[in-house]
């Protein structure tokens, strides 16, 4: 298989327009190939959903979802106009996004909003767990060290998918990101449509209680 270099990644997306991480994805399954991974990109419709990501979206819809009385979560989706914010599929992935953030707990809609604080201090622990793995294999330190910072930018990708909204597994078909369904809609649609916040309650949050998890229970009801 050929090696994805940056530059290649850096020319498709020019070309395109469309996400970094949707040209790695799409030159690695067109084998490094430009033209063929830019027509994979036209038929997904990510080329151009991406370039509407740039337009003003002021309008959407503010929706909410409860679980048993005891977790509940709030979502702002943005859209161009008014229009699509009553458009059924626009309606029904609010409330998927409402249900993915009860279930899901995410702390932020996408990782650049992460504060640099917080990824730093989870690069470091990595780094030292990668590290004290090296050291039981029985290696050098020197050694140790350029090997785990490798190591850390794949975990910090796991980290991110934990705690960022857009880059976790879509609740209802974990084979699918809330990126990559969110990139789909636009491209169905063709209006520019953000998920700008979201707030997520749970019962007795930050309180002293029995151990439950209601978000194992949203996942569940959802055949998950």
């Amino acid at each position: 298989m050929m090696s994805i270099s940056a530059s290649m990644v850096k020319e498709l997306r020019e070309q395109t327009g469309a996400g970094m991480m949707d040209c790695k994805k799409v030159l690695v399954e067109a084998d490094g190939n430009m033209a063929k991974a830019a027509e994979l990109l036209r038929e997904k419709g990510l080329a151009g959903a991406a370039k509407k990501a740039g337009r003003i979206a002021s309008e959407g819809v503010v929706v909410s979802y409860i679980h048993g009385g005891r977790i509940g979560s709030i979502i702002e989706i943005n859209s161009e106009t008014d229009f699509v914010a009553k458009n059924d599929d626009f309606q029904n992935f609010a409330k998927d996004m409402a249900m993915q953030v009860a279930a899901s707990n995410p702390k932020y809609v996408r990782r650049e909003e992460v504060p640099s604080d917080i990824v730093e201090e989870e690069r470091e622990v990595l780094v030292r767990q990668a590290m004290n793995e090296n050291a039981e294999k029985g290696m050098d330190e020197a050694k140790s060290k350029m090997i785990a910072e490798k190591k850390v930018e794949g975990r910090l990708n796991k980290f991110y998918e934990q705690i960022c909204l857009l880059e976790q597994p879509f609740i209802k078909d974990p084979s699918v990101t809330v990126q990559e369904l969110l990139t789909n809609l636009v491209a169905k649609i063709g209006e520019n449509i953000q998920i700008r916040r979201f707030v997520r309650y749970e019962v007795g949050e930050g309180l002293e209680k029995r151990e439950e998890n209601f978000a194992d229970e949203v996942a569940k009801q959802m055949g998950n």
